[in-house]
């Protein structure tokens, strides 16, 4: 099993990110990846993992998920229910402690790849809460008196939205690398990686119109690589020529089936009132009049 990543058939990497994976594995610390929505953070795990040839164990992160359940959960309630009925199997605790995916990837008989998504989401404590497992790469299980120890140490990755600041004594412990929003070269790649055979032109022009969009002041949400690759498969669905985009500046003119770019409706309303100023302005009324 290799042990370096070089990017993936589907997947481009920039050289600096290739550097950061394989720099967090030499270093057996979490790899801690930053970078605006619809980057690439959650596919490069399971980019990582097809790559290396290992398994690949995900823990999404919601705002109710706590560190315990990452090692393991006990059932109590249900133990106590069913010592009442008599059930033969309260006998045995294990059947009521359900393994957490820290437990799945500690036991796992080859080094798996454990990707822990959007951990901002969670409770600020609970990065801090999973440090000594991360460090040690083992935790008890107090029902049963065993000690889980990783057989081989996981690779690491950790995503994060920046929707809080991670703690400090965290921080320290990871590796990190923050994924720049692509320049138009490496989006050229991206799609041509997803759309092979697309007309040259047509990218061309969505990829001016795409950027100069992220460009426009008061965006609350700008358009990301995952909507650009859903704005151009709708492109080709609905067959537009590249003549339809050229040279349409978007703060003038919303471009067609916008609503793959734009996700609140205060961004189409923004973009609405730049292309009425502009008519306005081409009509030769002046502001304020």
């Amino acid at each position: 099993m290799s042990q370096r990543f070089e990017g993936t058939d589907n997947y481009v990497a920039t050289d600096d990110l290739k550097v950061a994976v394989n720099a967090a594995i030499a270093l057996q610390r979490p790899l801690l990846i930053k970078g605006e929505p619809g980057t690439g953070k959650t596919v490069l795990a399971e980019e990582v993992a097809k790559a290396l040839g290992a398994p690949l164990i995900t823990w999404h992160i919601k705002s109710t998920t706590k560190a315990s359940q990452g090692l393991y959960e006990y059932d109590a309630v249900t133990r106590l229910r069913d010592s009442q009925l008599g059930d033969e199997r309260v006998k045995d605790v294990t059947n009521y402690i359900k393994k957490g995916k820290l437990w799945e990837a500690f036991t796992s008989d080859v080094r798996p790849v454990l990707l822990i998504d959007e951990i901002d989401k969670a409770d600020i404590e609970f990065p801090n809460d999973l440090l000594q497992e991360l460090d040690r790469m083992e935790f008890f299980v107090y029902e049963t008196g065993e000690t889980i120890k990783a057989q081989v140490r996981p690779v690491i990755i950790i995503t994060s939205n920046n929707e809080k600041e991670l703690p400090d004594a965290f921080l320290r412990r990871c590796f990190f690398h923050y994924i720049r929003f692509p320049e138009a070269e490496t989006m050229q790649s991206i799609v041509d990686v997803h759309y092979p055979g697309i007309k040259q032109k047509l990218v061309a022009e969505a990829l001016r119109i795409f950027y100069d969009m992220r460009k426009v002041p008061g965006l609350k949400k700008k358009p990301s690589t995952s909507e650009l690759l859903d704005w151009l498969k709708l492109l080709m669905v609905e067959d537009i020529d590249e003549a339809i985009l050229k040279e349409k500046d978007p703060t003038k003119l919303i471009p067609p089936l916008h609503g793959a770019l734009l996700k609140n409706e205060q961004d189409v309303h923004l973009f609405e009132r730049l292309a009425f100023l502009a008519r306005r302005e081409g009509s030769g009324a002046r502001p304020g009049q």
